[in-house]
């Protein structure tokens, strides 16, 4: 079957960039690069489906340390779309367990002639940290309760494949904003495309203190519901609790989750993502995750797109990157 072909004048700028490290440091015009590249890529591969082979003898390592279906699977996927070669590291069983430190381990991957490093680990900052140690590009796939760029910027793509210009659009992230390195990442990219952003939920897991960079704060979902053009529910990350922050679930599902008399209440065009694994019945019920307005499987596919644009503008369309 012949290879689909790039058109060179649907191909945005080159990349300056080796790494993707977070949202918070990057311009609104790279943000709007790595969109715009998902865009051509996604017709390019009608709908994330077909092949290239623009990334052809390139391979790509996905260095996972936490649990993981829809973001490794979903790189590892984009990888072999664009044509490279896809290596999935599993942290059992490797020679970390020997006692061998990650930045050897990650040295070793590198000496074997790959060309990118995807990782995800529960310690903020460890893919800045391997960024400063080797030479090929890294990706950050999550870092603890810190960012994950590619998941914020597939939201964002989402929302704008059908509303356009995100200028003067309120989007609502709403949910267990303290831990979640999603709410991170959207916040960053949403304010610098020029959407204005409500963080709400309950107050042990919405601090007054996110006012300080530019977005609004509330802890009442059915006060902010009619302004929203779009709503982003976000999970209950129990796993990264000391503590309960709400006295039961059934509490916060009653006060903050998604559900049809809600939907009624809201904007009739309402957009409803969620970043997944979604807990039907909590953040969102079942007929509100499956309904025409929601985006949640779009994001799935569009994560495709994103990352196919991450890997390609990082390790195919580099020049004087840093």
């Amino acid at each position: 079957m012949p290879q689909t072909i790039i058109e060179p004048e649907t191909v945005p700028a080159a990349w300056p960039h080796r790494h993707l490290l977070d949202l918070e440091r990057l311009t609104p015009e790279e943000i709007r690069t790595i969109l715009d590249t998902a865009a051509v890529l996604k017709t390019a591969t009608e709908g994330c489906r077909k092949k290239l082979s623009v990334l052809s003898g390139s391979t790509i390592v996905n260095l996972f340390f936490e649990s993981s279906t829809r973001t490794r699977t979903s790189f590892s996927l984009a990888a072999r779309r664009l044509g490279a070669d896809v290596i999935d590291f599993s942290a059992a069983g490797s020679s970390l367990s020997k006692g061998e430190s990650f930045i050897d381990t990650a040295k070793n991957l590198e000496a074997m002639g790959i060309d990118a490093v995807v990782v995800r680990h529960q310690t903020p900052g460890t893919p800045h940290l391997l960024a400063q140690q080797l030479e090929v590009g890294v990706i950050n796939a999550g870092d603890g309760p810190h960012e994950h760029p590619t998941q914020g910027l597939l939201d964002i793509f989402s929302i704008r494949e059908r509303l356009g210009d995100l200028s003067g659009i309120t989007v609502g992230l709403v949910g267990d904003i303290a831990h979640s390195r999603t709410a991170r990442s959207n916040l960053h990219g949403l304010i610098k495309l020029g959407a204005h952003v409500i963080l709400c939920g309950p107050p042990t897991l919405v601090s007054p203190r996110w006012q300080e960079v530019g977005v609004e704060v509330s802890h009442d979902l059915d006060a902010i519901l009619p302004r929203c053009h779009v709503l982003n529910l976000l999970r209950i990350q129990f796993e990264r609790q000391s503590t309960r922050p709400f006295p039961s679930v059934r509490e916060y599902a009653h006060l903050y989750a998604m559900d049809r008399d809600r939907l009624r209440r809201a904007r009739k065009d309402l957009l409803i993502l969620a970043p997944g694994p979604i807990n039907r019945g909590v953040e969102v019920t079942a007929d509100v995750a499956d309904c025409e307005q929601s985006l949640i499987l779009d994001q799935v596919t569009n994560g495709l797109a994103v990352r196919m644009a991450v890997l390609w503008l990082t390790c195919g369309r580099r020049e004087g990157a840093a």
